[in-house]
């Protein structure tokens, strides 16, 4: 029996795995810091001999080229893919043998992209690797490509979870997306799954092929702007990243950057961070999807420097933005605030949806709400403005004047919106609260969507 190594990259909602027979491993969608992989091999005492890629990724950086030179082994893309690389030719019903007991079966599983291939893990206990095709309740997304193909692979995407129905009912479903991931059409459900039981819970499997197309588009909402620079680069092969600490710099050095308009990124806490900060810096903390806020908000290209209290925070963050394409921060600096700035802090106050009810007994407050439309719509608080905060940078002129109390559904998106606020002269009051759980139980009346 194979034995199958998941390496998950939580912050990007994504897997990547390695299966091997003791001795022969190969490896599916591996992630741009292919050392995990390396290290999973060095442990298991096995030797990479092929990697294959379920499709062109639109939401990281592989590291499949990479890995495959480094390793020597053989790297599969789809042979209808338009690469810029030598690989290994794969199409439909292709089968490669990796070992005397691994054998792989290509399957064409459009609706993610065009190209998109499924790989099955043939013998007495099969495994489908289904990247952004078949997910665990759901499915990859179809508009990644464009709205104008969104329809015509969402049908495909249908047809082909229904063409890996017909695998055994104890198939097991090993998906790369839909773990928190932007790829997903829809939340996913579960840690594990087969093809039985997506048999009986997956849209594209229980209902028909209008009415998966109709719930699958309109229940699309935004997804992150640097999805479009992930393609070329997989397209291109990318190299194995650098992750050595970038150069150091003073407070002089940060001064100059930031009045050079680059990106000075807070990795610290929201809950530090609001409590004494650089002022002119953003707020995107390591506890949250560091990568994916700050590649969809970022201007494409924008230097940016680190500051971390220590550097293994710095090397953490480094580690997250090679995956989706930011290779070389442009510095760093750690310690505290105390030790990039010599002018006072930046500080703002955190308050909960409580405070905010008790506040609107006494006097008129400004409410933006920063979550995506689809979030507003199902529910909010009335009178609350809603700027996305992936549309805030432009929308600035938008935010209302005075006093305003800034939420999202669990506050990490309110502290990156604080952030930019008060670094463009607004006095906000961030809510550092769960939504869904506090909101109503403050006595806010919220609109629902009917």
């Amino acid at each position: 029996m194979a034995t199958i190594t998941t390496i998950e990259t939580p912050t990007l909602g994504d897997r990547s795995y390695v299966v091997h027979d003791g001795r022969i491993a190969f490896v599916v969608d591996p992630q741009r810091d292919i050392d995990r992989v390396l290290a999973v091999a060095e442990a298991s005492g096995v030797h990479i001999t092929h990697v294959f890629e379920t499709h062109i990724h639109n939401d990281y950086v592989t590291g499949g080229y990479s890995l495959a030179r480094l390793t020597g082994a053989a790297y599969h893309v789809n042979a209808d893919d338009d690469v810029s690389f030598e690989r290994v030719p794969i199409r439909d019903g292709d089968v490669v043998t990796v070992s005397d007991s691994l054998r792989v079966r290509a399957v064409h599983t459009p609706g993610h992209t065009f190209t998109h291939l499924s790989y099955v893990l043939e013998g007495e206990d099969p495994v489908v690797f289904t990247g952004g095709s078949l997910l665990f309740g759901s499915t990859g997304r179809p508009d990644l490509l464009g709205a104008d193909h969104a329809e015509e692979l969402a049908r495909l995407q249908h047809a082909s979870a229904h063409r890996l129905s017909t695998l055994p009912d104890a198939t097991r479903v090993m998906p790369t997306h839909g773990f928190g991931s932007f790829c997903s059409a829809t939340q996913t459900e579960g840690d594990s799954s087969t093809i039985g039981r997506e048999k009986g819970v997956n849209p594209a499997l229980t209902t028909s092929v209008e009415d998966f197309v109709a719930q699958t588009l309109g229940g699309l909402d935004a997804y992150p702007a640097y999805y479009a620079h992930m393609g070329p680069a997989n397209s291109a092969g990318p190299d194995a990243p650098d992750l050595s600490l970038p150069e150091r710099a003073d407070r002089a050095e940060l001064r100059r950057r930031l009045e050079a308009g680059e990106w000075l990124v807070d990795l610290r806490t929201r809950t530090a961070f609001s409590a004494g900060h650089v002022p002119g810096s953003f707020s995107f903390g390591l506890d949250g999807q560091f990568a994916t806020y700050l590649g969809w908000l970022i201007p494409w290209g924008t230097p940016v420097t680190l500051l971390g209290e220590t550097p293994e925070q710095v090397a953490e963050a480094q580690r997250e933005l090679v995956r989706i394409g930011i290779d070389r921060p442009a510095a760093h600096a750690t310690g505290g605030p105390e030790d990039w700035t010599d002018g006072p802090l930046g500080t703002f106050p955190r308050a909960t949806f409580a405070d905010l009810s008790q506040v609107l007994h006494h006097r008129p407050v400004q409410v933006l709400d920063v979550r995506r439309v689809g979030e507003h719509r199902e529910s909010h608080l009335p009178g609350a403005v809603n700027i996305p905060l992936h549309e805030l940078l432009d929308r600035l002129d938008e935010v209302p004047a005075g006093e305003v109390w800034v939420h999202c559904a669990a506050g990490y998106r309110s502290s990156i919106a604080t952030s930019f606020l008060i670094a463009n002269g607004h006095r906000v009051v961030c809510v550092d609260d769960n939504y869904d759980e506090s909101a109503g139980r403050a006595g806010l009346e919220l609109v629902t969507a009917s």
